[in-house]
């Protein structure tokens, strides 16, 4: 190597090194996403047809954990474009410190103050206590969940695709299904087993308990019992349950009579069933067992704002997430009862808690809204779909009405920014709120009107 290389690196490392931990940690994901572009390009990867835009597409939108796709997985790419794929999924949603993390643990190299505050970023986490602890948590349910699905799985695929090709389809969904990636090998996602009852059950159950988030699923293996369980437990089980029963039964209502969803199935249970699985896929799972793009405007509405609450924190979910949104609205409800704490379960929430909330909302629909108005101005589709697509490419959802495939060079852009900043931006935000400055100078207070 030239010493003008050598002095070129050093400087490059020298650069990252000094970076804050989340932006460190968001360069370390877009250098993944370049390497799974480079290996999804390679003539192993595909069958011919997949570009280099349709590689970067594709590697953001694994790596981001969000299933959006401009060229059909099962058919575009080969199996080892598949594997690969999987392997995205996997480290993002699991997280990549994470797997750097269990790599140094296993050859017995220490892990430094450095790794750990950058491991705390990419865990969502506000102490550096006990993250190897949560790290090894994280992959032995990882590990129990996607075998315990992928052989659920193949007692239905086995049988359908054969040995070899059914394993293989288990294996992959599990991996997607448990990281709420949402991509699947068949080109209308799940859609054939609609009111199939093990379908049904497995995929979302892996998809709700990977949302809950590995902190929450810890907890509850722990106590086992409601009242030792921590504030966030308690709150995100019962935002969980509280948005499934929603989801489920606003789908039903506003679809039942449809006949491009629900109307279309017959029998009670058979429609229940698929409304159950479209209540919860925009909880960021992406699966689906219906025509999304057949949906009433209304359920997509509803569908929309699912998708922007997301999942819980530190897990494998995107959105503003569960404990945010709930915060919000015990904020508006003390707001108007004219009380100065908030509290849930017994706990109290700071004000601080609050503000954080209200400038993640805040940086979020800026996100959204600016994103959108974009995309209006360079690709000439319908509003609804297009809003649908960008709340799908920030909640890391992957849920699509069809626009995707269709959006031109700068409307994938577009998208591919929105997907990137949806998994890895809520972070890089936490870490400047979190840097506490005392004021220098102090100012009188002033009124101002609102509302």
């Amino acid at each position: 190597m030239s010493r003008r290389a050598q002095s070129a690196s050093f400087f490059l490392v020298a650069t990252i090194s000094r970076l804050p931990a989340p932006a460190l940690l968001a360069s370390l994901y877009a250098i993944l996403i370049g390497v799974g572009t480079i290996l999804l390009r390679l003539p192993f990867s595909h069958y011919g047809d997949v570009g280099w835009m349709d590689a970067l597409f594709t590697s953001t939108s694994a790596v981001t954990v969000t299933g959006l796709v401009v060229v059909d997985t099962g058919s575009a790419f080969t199996f080892a474009g598949q594997a690969i794929v999987a392997v995205l999924i996997q480290m993002g949603g699991l997280g990549l410190m994470t797997f750097a993390v269990l790599l140094l643990s296993a050859l017995g190299i220490p892990i430094g103050m450095p790794q750990r505050i950058i491991l705390r970023e990419d865990l969502n986490q506000t102490s550096l206590s006990n993250l190897g602890v949560l790290v090894r948590r994280i992959f032995k349910i990882a590990l129990v969940v996607e075998i315990i699905g992928a052989a659920l799985l193949a007692i239905v695929f086995v049988p359908q695709f054969g040995w070899a090709n059914g394993i293989w389809q288990s294996v992959f969904h599990s991996i997607s299904a448990f990281n709420n990636a949402g991509f699947s090998l068949f080109s209308d996602s799940l859609s054939g087993w609609v009111t199939h009852p093990l379908i049904n059950f497995v995929v979302p159950m892996m998809f709700i308990v990977s949302g809950l988030g590995f902190v929450v699923v810890g907890d509850i293996m722990k106590h086992r019992t409601w009242r030792p369980l921590s504030l966030h437990t308690k709150l995100m089980i019962v935002g969980t349950v509280s948005l499934i029963i929603w989801g489920t039964a606003s789908f039903a209502v506003l679809e039942w009579t449809n006949p491009g969803t629900l109307g279309a199935i017959d029998g009670f249970w058979g429609k229940l069933t698929a409304a159950w699985f479209q209540g919860v896929t925009p909880r960021t799972a992406g699966f689906n067992t219906l025509d999304t793009g057949a949906m009433r405007d209304e359920t997509t509405l509803m569908t929309i704002s699912l998708m922007l609450i997301g999942g819980g924190s530190t897990s494998t979910a995107g959105g503003i997430k569960v404990t945010t949104f709930i915060v919000l609205i015990l904020a508006t409800i003390a707001f108007f009862r004219r009380r100065t704490q908030l509290h849930a379960f017994g706990r109290s929430i700071e004000k601080d808690e609050v503000m954080k909330v209200l400038a993640l909302t805040m940086v979020s629909m800026f996100l959204v809204f600016v994103a959108l108005f974009v995309l209006l101005v360079v690709e000439d589709q319908d509003f609804m779909v297009l809003g649908f697509e960008v709340a799908s490419a920030f909640g890391t959802v992957g849920l699509s009405m069809g626009a995707t495939g269709e959006l031109g060079t700068v409307g994938q852009f577009i998208i591919i920014f929105v997907m990137f900043l949806g998994r890895v931006g809520p972070l890089t935000l936490g870490f400047f709120l979190a840097t506490r400055s005392i004021p220098r100078v102090r100012y009188p207070e002033g009124q101002i009107y609102l509302g």
